[in-house]
């Protein structure tokens, strides 16, 4: 089959819409993601183990169960608890819970490798609990972490297609839905493909930029 570009003017209309989707996903599973991993690495360092195990557990089941699979329970099985959202919400909420789940052991890892002469300054300046994450390991341990955060928000952005399993019209699904009304597949998957690249590589030079700016 020879290539179309009247197909791909023809596809564009839907594939700037999908775009949207599929960047309205990857932002807001992005920040899900990165606080929710915050809060799960915080609680996994209680003294606690009420809080740790149930923490711990929740977490391992989430890590190594298919995202699909999330996907699927929260779309088509809370609906018959009473609990109805969006494809989208739904997708968003997944995506960043699952991958919240493998940022928080890049928190944990960041946290753990701050110097423990940071704690011992803290302690020594009577600096209170709260006083002491926010001023003095946070910014330290956030700074460690950005090159691994930034590895999970290509991944995820590699996930999104998957939303398109629970009807979300990401760049896939509408060359999917292009692809089936005028039997043309080779120029809008090619078209998503360059796009997923240029947006991956968008994004890396960005994280880059945002970890060079953290070290200074």
């Amino acid at each position: 089959m020879t290539w179309d570009w009247g197909a791909v003017g023809a596809f564009m209309p839907q594939f700037w819409d999908g775009l949207l989707v599929t960047v309205q996903a990857l932002l807001l599973g992005s920040l899900i993601s990165f606080a929710l991993g915050l809060v799960w690495a915080l609680l996994m360092r209680t003294p606690s183990r009420w809080v740790r195990w149930p923490v711990g557990a929740f977490t391992e089941f989430v890590r190594n169960t298919p995202l699909l699979v999330q996907l699927f329970f929260l779309f088509y099985v809370l609906p018959e608890w009473g609990l109805t959202f969006s494809a989208l919400t739904t997708g968003v909420f997944a995506t960043g819970l699952h991958y919240s789940t493998y940022t928080m052991q890049v928190y944990r890892a960041g946290i753990e490798a701050v110097p423990a002469g940071q704690w011992e300054a803290a302690t020594a300046l009577s600096l209170p609990t709260v006083r002491t994450w926010q001023a003095v390991i946070l910014p330290q341990a956030v700074r460690r972490v950005v090159p691994a955060l930034g590895n999970y928000v290509i991944s995820m952005l590699k996930d999104t297609p998957l939303l398109m399993a629970i009807t979300v019209l990401d760049m896939l699904g509408q060359a999917r839905l292009f692809s089936q009304e005028h039997f043309r597949f080779t120029e809008p998957l090619t078209v998503i493909g360059v796009a997923f690249v240029l947006v991956s590589y968008l994004a890396s030079v960005l994280l880059r930029t945002l970890e060079r700016r953290l070290v200074r």
